[in-house]
């Protein structure tokens, strides 16, 4: 079987919590496991250690495949929060996760970053973000509705022979969920952009120039088995699969 690392999202000490209160957590949200999961494939949940134990553990490990969750901190690409008190993220998870990324990237393993997974590669990178779209962007479509959460959708234009149109050939309407209020505000070095909101030009997806990294703002383990207009998620897996099959 290949064996698939998923980083980790993390849950701190909270004493008003029942289970597990005093105690740190870290989780797979459960569709990211099912996506992941498909024949021939082992989920690995990559623990929070040190690089000198973490490694020997990354080395056995196939591909990444970076998930969704809190917002990525300001310090982590060079800001301060511009609004005091807000949107402050979480650097201690920042860490851990450009510690895996750069252990990918520099021995070419295929990567599947999404959502805040393909914020973070684009910091990797050397790239920025909006701390919030609507306050930074005003003229930005919404991007997040916290009821309607992944029902949320939006059409998005892939650019003409790049690789999701490639993935995705034949497809005249590209539809995909939208659940981030954060998005990329300059490209990192050396990324090509994929795929940008038809609306307002969000970035959407985008993959190193040389290499093996691709991320999706969207979340395409939600949209498994939902059928059209959304894209059909499974695609997406295959062609990161083949990447990991053909290193």
């Amino acid at each position: 079987m290949f064996k698939i690392g998923i980083s980790a999202c993390f849950m701190y000490k909270e004493p008003s919590r029942i289970v597990f209160g005093p105690k740190n957590l870290a989780y797979v949200e459960c569709d990211m496991f099912s996506y992941v999961s498909q024949k021939g494939i082992l989920p690995v949940l990559i623990p929070d250690l040190p690089m000198q134990q973490l490694e020997d553990i990354l080395a056995e490990l196939d591909g990444f495949v970076f998930q969704g969750g809190t917002d990525l901190a300001p310090e982590t690409y060079n800001e301060t929060p511009i609004v005091p008190g807000k949107w402050l993220g979480d650097a201690y998870r920042d860490a851990y996760e450009l510690r895996i990324m750069e252990y990918a990237v520099k021995h070419n393993k295929p990567v599947l970053a999404i959502c805040r997974g393909f914020q973070l590669m684009n910091v990797f990178f050397g790239g920025s973000l909006y701390q919030d779209i609507i306050t930074q962007n005003p003229d930005a479509m919404q991007h997040r509705d916290a009821e309607k959460y992944d029902a949320l959708v939006h059409e998005i234009v892939f650019e003409a022979g790049k690789t999701l149109d490639l993935v995705y050939d034949g497809i005249d309407q590209p539809i995909v969920n939208s659940v981030h209020h954060q998005g990329v505000k300059t490209v990192g070095k050396g990324l090509e952009v994929l795929a940008v909101s038809k609306n307002d030009g969000i970035i959407e997806a985008l993959q190193n120039k040389v290499g093996n990294v691709l991320g999706v703002q969207w979340h395409p383990e939600f949209s498994v088995g939902k059928g059209a207009p959304l894209l059909d998620p499974l695609k997406l897996y295959e062609y990161f699969i083949e990447k990991v099959k053909n290193q």
